[in-house]
């Protein structure tokens, strides 16, 4: 398989390259040069299959061509080590629990993949050591930070927004050590994105050190997501609920989404997708207006969607031809304040018993309200409510339980790097490393 730029002005790439090196030269972000459709017979019978064995047949459509069968089997069982539930909240409308990895986020599926491909590359080619360089707004970071933790051949750099990210999330990914440094970046998670953006096209970095992005930028991140798209589909037909299916979204750099929507191109009978947005609502306005107006983001209670330039929306924009109308005509959206966020989660929990977190709760509230007769909801719960335990147990008067594994990353010792929004400090920094 070939992938091209989206910006359409760089040479084509392997998988190894698209992977390797994260951006094109010409900026745009990588797309597979085919999209292969799943037989009708896959279809009708996805309901017998467990998740790894739906996710293989997936992984093989994206990769089959550039990686050895039983290394892809073995890389797509070796991520999916845990489940991404369907469960109900109340009549239509589902959960996908996307929490149930080891940093109980959404992100643990593309991030655990993307750390496995690139070391079959790098040992099948006995490469030197490659950089990963990784902006986060919360769950990305935690997630490829533990997905590449101990990775041989693999060290990964995780810039964050200081003071932007919950207390749970930063532990996450500044208390692991070994191969992983978390570096504090005076600045919002659009600043941490331009950086790294900018490193990959800065020729004395590049000839200094080997990088790559473990951002939704990077192909291997991104389509791995479209795996838990299937299985959901395949839960609600096992439950008679999969005709009139509609997928929810929370939304902010638009890599989650992205995946479903590959998965549709694929032939996966979704009906239609909602993306959710938080104050952040650039793609909302697209929808409305057809403008792209990128602008600086605001911080929200839905810290983790809080992008004011959603890299993926190039994707989404390419996908469909540049077409505004074949956009809509697909995907509808909604945006919530954060008072509306709070509210949401109150109601659903009062009359529920279900706890959401402010991204989950974008989604929650979206089906609600753009969900028509007949239809069936599922929206994606990206990440487990305990990692943003204060705001929950603020809004919901509670004292939500932390799981083990996150409350053993809680005792550890913070280590960071701090650095400045500027890019001559940051090249700097790595020019020593």
């Amino acid at each position: 398989m070939k992938y091209y730029s989206t910006n359409k002005q760089a040479p084509l790439a392997t998988l190894r390259d698209a992977v390797v090196k994260g951006l094109a030269p010409d900026r745009g972000l990588y797309m597979p040069e085919t999209i292969h459709r799943l037989p009708k017979s896959f279809f009708d019978n996805i309901d017998k299959l467990s998740f790894q064995e739906i996710a293989h047949t997936v992984a093989e459509a994206f990769f089959g061509e550039d990686v050895e069968k039983e290394s892809l089997r073995q890389i797509v069982y070796d991520t999916l080590s845990f489940d991404c539930p369907v469960v109900r909240v109340e009549d239509h409308i589902y959960s996908l629990e996307l929490f149930h990895g080891p940093t109980l986020a959404f992100k643990d599926v593309g991030a655990r993949f993307m750390a496995r491909l690139l070391q079959y590359f790098i040992r099948q080619e006995g490469r030197g050591l490659v950089n990963v360089l990784v902006a986060t707004s919360g769950d990305t970071g935690s997630a490829v930070a533990n997905g590449f933790l101990g990775v041989e051949g693999i060290h990964v750099y995780v810039l964050y927004p200081k003071g932007k990210v919950s207390p749970i999330q930063e532990c996450q990914f500044t208390t692991l050590g070994q191969n992983i440094t978390a570096i504090e970046v005076d600045g919002v998670f659009d600043d941490c994105q331009a950086l790294v953006k900018k490193a990959f096209l800065d020729k004395d970095l590049n000839d200094h050190m080997q990088l790559t992005s473990a951002n939704s930028i990077n192909v291997a991140r991104f389509l791995p997501q479209a795996f838990y798209y299937f299985n959901a589909y395949a839960r609600m037909k096992e439950m008679g609920l999969a005709d009139q299916m509609v997928m929810c979204v929370p939304s902010g750099n638009f890599g989650n989404i992205t995946a479903g929507l590959f998965g549709a191109h694929m032939g996966l009978p979704i009906k239609r997708f909602i993306a959710a947005n938080n104050a952040n609502d650039i793609f909302y306005n697209y929808l409305q207006t057809g403008k792209y107006e990128p602008k600086a983001s605001r911080q929200t209670l839905a810290n983790a969607m809080d992008v004011g330039d959603p890299s993926n929306f190039a994707r989404v924009y390419d996908l469909y031809g540049a077409s505004h109308h074949a956009i809509t005509a697909y995907i509808s959206g909604a945006t919530y304040s954060d008072d509306q966020i709070r509210a949401t989660m109150r109601q659903c929990h009062d009359t529920t018993g279900y706890v959401l977190d402010p991204h989950g709760a974008c989604g929650y509230q979206a089906i609600k309200d753009l969900l028509r007769e007949g239809e069936e909801g599922v929206f994606c719960e990206t990440a487990h409510p305990a990692k943003f335990k204060e705001k929950v147990d603020d809004i919901l008067g509670i004292d939500i339980a932390i799981p083990d594994r996150l409350a053993k990353m809680m005792k550890g010792k913070k280590e960071v790097v701090e650095t400045s929004k500027d890019f001559g400090d940051f090249k700097e920094y790595l020019l020593r490393q």
